[in-house]
């Protein structure tokens, strides 16, 4: 199928890209004349991987093309998808849809011929009813048709979550247009992915449910790490005894320094908005939104209260910035608030991330960033670990101990047993776990390589 995909951020990109894997033609849009010619000349807007191999072979083929003119694309499109920001608009929280109607408006004027337009952006209750008003609107005579296909993609696994996902959810009661969207997900067809055809806005509540619902895993494992350092229990243990409960199940149950990233902080906070405007409020999800924001910065706070309670003139390094690993992504990234808090007590932050340095340059002006975990760990006074990504997950803590100013490792992921780090000299802080401190005489042996 001819496809035009409207938006080349994360979404409209590794939509687009995938959807031309597939076998399908795909011209993917965007405004940004800059961010097209770097896709042509092969350079990604955003980390993701495998992306750029994926995005140059399909180019190689013919079947993915990038440009800025939207008209020809639409009018050459059976399926037209729009992919672009919905950010939290400033001052109520609401979804801003102002780029998605904007969109909209540009499509309908494009069309000729027989068009499914199709809303991957995520976007409150009711969108998709306004999408189809500004169509009939603006081209009262075209055969299109507005349907709502939210996205589940998962920031540094997005090409293996669309090409086999858990789900496909397609918004619609119109039967043309439910066949267009079952020939565009059909070569899914061999990996059995469930295609879920349902009414236009419960396709739109779907995706805020899912990620509100896993916001409040993540809410709840965290409180439970709070109570679990109170009474002397291992919140590892505690999330492994519940997560195998099929009912219940493992994942988003990694006790840690709160969600963040493009898709919980905003959704749950537009689905609080949605909820109200309809006069049903969603009272866990509230308590679930006010808890991360809190939680973010009692991290700081934790880390100071592992220093000794006073953080003043110490330097600290957080190794890892961005809000997951495997993503360049900064956004409501708890690492922002941690800083916050600890520059706030007067404390100095040296930092390190594999991906997302760059962009936490414009971010965090006053912090001090390192070439690679050794060089942010030299003469500090805490070494605090921020985000799981795997090249922290097996460092020589032995030689961790003896760069560091203090032997002291702050680990919010969780990541390190706390026996290892405290043979290698180290006193331990773990979120929701017991706390140990360096043994007062042990013989310092090299781990052998590829140990446990």
């Amino acid at each position: 199928m001819r496809i035009t995909m409207i938006g080349t951020g994360y979404v409209g990109l590794v939509s687009g890209t995938c959807f031309s894997d597939f076998g399908h033609e795909v011209i993917c849009v965007d405004k940004d004349a800059t961010k097209i010619a770097r896709l042509e000349a092969g350079i990604m807007p955003i980390y993701e991987p495998g992306l750029d191999a994926l995005v140059e072979s399909n180019v190689r083929a013919g079947r993915l093309s990038f440009t800025t003119d939207l008209a020809p694309a639409v009018a050459a499109a059976d399926v037209v998808f729009i992919a672009v920001g919905t950010p939290s608009r400033r001052g109520d929280g609401h979804a801003d849809l102002s780029y998605v109607f904007a969109a909209t408006r540009e499509i309908a004027a494009a069309i000729s011929g027989p068009t499914v337009v199709v809303t991957k952006s995520t976007v409150p209750v009711g969108t998709g009813d306004e999408v189809e008003r500004i169509i009939r609107e603006v081209a009262p005579n075209a055969r299109a048709w507005a349907v709502s296909n939210p996205e589940f993609l998962r920031e540094g696994a997005a090409i293996e979550d669309f090409k086999r996902p858990d789900r496909i959810v397609v918004g619609t009661d119109d039967e043309i247009a439910r066949a267009m969207m079952g020939e565009v997900y059909r070569p899914l067809s061999l990996s059995q992915a469930p295609l879920l055809f349902t009414g236009r806005r419960t396709s739109e509540l779907i995706k805020y449910a899912a990620n509100a619902f896993l916001a409040t895993k993540i809410g709840f494992i965290n409180e439970m790490a709070d109570l679990c350092e109170m009474v002397g229990a291992d919140v590892k243990d505690v999330s492994r005894g519940i997560g195998l409960d099929n009912r219940i199940g493992s994942k988003f149950l990694h006790a840690g320094p709160g969600y963040g990233g493009s898709c919980f902080p905003k959704d749950t906070l537009a689905l609080l908005k949605t909820a109200e405007d309809f006069q049903s409020p969603v009272r866990i999800v509230e308590a679930v939104v006010q808890a991360n924001d809190a939680r973010k910065r009692a991290m700081g706070r934790k880390v100071i209260k592992a220093m000794g309670g006073d953080a003043r003139g110490a330097t600290i390094t957080l190794l890892g910035l961005t809000f997951k690993p495997n993503t360049d992504d900064m956004r409501d990234a708890p690492s922002l608030a941690i800083v916050q808090a600890l520059q706030d007590a007067g404390a100095h932050v040296r930092a390190y991330d594999p991906e997302g340095m760059d962009q936490a340059r414009a971010l965090l002006p006053d912090v001090e960033f390192a070439a690679d975990p050794y060089a942010a760990a030299e003469g500090a006074d805490a070494l605090v670990i921020a985000t799981e990504w795997d090249a922290f997950r097996a460092l020589d803590l032995q030689r961790i101990a003896m760069l560091l100013a203090r032997p002291l490792l702050v680990d919010l992921r969780n990541i390190y047993p706390a026996a290892e780090v405290e043979r290698a000299g180290l006193a331990y802080h773990g979120v929701g776990r017991p706390q140990h401190e360096p043994a007062a005489e042990v013989e310092m042996v090299p781990m052998l390589r590829g140990a446990a």
